[in-house]
């Protein structure tokens, strides 16, 4: 998991409560990646990531599940793409080449 580009880790339980909580979910999902592809089939793979299905804070049974890393990557990679659509748009600044502020 990719926890160095991300505040997320210190948002989750005491690292001894997420494990016994990580331990509940991977033990409830038979240890399988309960990621839905385009067809509709549940992924099947052996699972790694214990994933938040609602984004925040609530860290209930009813709110994890198990996938594998590439469906992890891919649900987290569509809500990065939605948080970003969500934003306003970046104003357009229309500043000569001269008069513009060198790179850093």
């Amino acid at each position: 998991m990719y926890w160095r580009s991300s505040t997320r880790k210190g948002e989750l339980p005491p690292s001894h409560e997420w494990e016994r909580i990580r331990q509940r979910v991977i033990r409830r999902d038979k240890g399988l990646c309960q990621g839905v592809l385009s067809e509709g089939a549940l992924c099947g793979h052996p699972g790694t990531d214990v994933d938040h299905i609602r984004p925040g804070n609530d860290h209930s049974m009813g709110n994890l599940q198990l996938l594998c890393g590439w469906c992890h990557k891919r649900k987290t990679q569509a809500e990065s793409r939605a948080a970003l659509a969500a934003l306003p748009p970046m104003p357009k600044a229309n500043i000569p080449l001269g008069v513009r502020e060198p790179p850093p």
